[in-house]
């Protein structure tokens, strides 16, 4: 069972070889911000399943969170933020290697990628964001596979 950072080099070879095989099927033209993002959101995903452990992965993840929660309170998006703060505790609601170690979470933790710009700017708009909800869902594979639940 690897830690963070194997986690980490695990996601980060799922999200080159995820963008390598975008690009050679043509589904992905070269952008170098796009690719970061994407490397991103595959990070966070392999993390995102030891988030209910006390580890350096854990801290980074909340971290994150932290910033985003910060960002949207500055911005006086108090009610998102209170959404966002609810859905970051959830992790601590279960077991290590409980229910964030499932495969129905690997699919379902990710849906608010593809939700809330339906929500907020229409449901024409999802598919601009689906490839963040791969990314994210790829990453969290990586860490499944990795700590053998596949």
């Amino acid at each position: 069972m690897p830690g963070y950072k194997g986690h980490l080099a695990g996601g980060l070879f799922f999200a080159v070889m995820g963008i390598v095989g975008a690009v050679l099927l043509g589904w992905f033209v070269v952008d170098p911000i796009l690719a970061a993002g994407l490397t991103g959101f595959c990070l966070l995903g392999a993390l995102f399943p030891d988030v209910d452990t006390d580890s350096k992965g854990q801290n980074l993840y909340y971290a994150v969170f932290a910033l985003v929660d910060l960002g949207l309170i500055i911005r006086e998006q108090f009610v998102w933020a209170a959404w966002f703060g609810l859905f970051a505790m959830l992790p601590a609601l279960g077991s290590h290697r409980g229910w964030t170690h499932s495969w129905w979470a690997m699919l379902v933790v990710p849906l608010p990628i593809l939700g809330l710009p339906a929500f907020v700017l229409g449901a024409e708009s999802v598919g601009r964001f689906v490839p963040f909800y791969v990314a994210f869902g790829g990453g969290y594979f990586s860490h499944l596979l990795l700590d053998g639940e596949f």
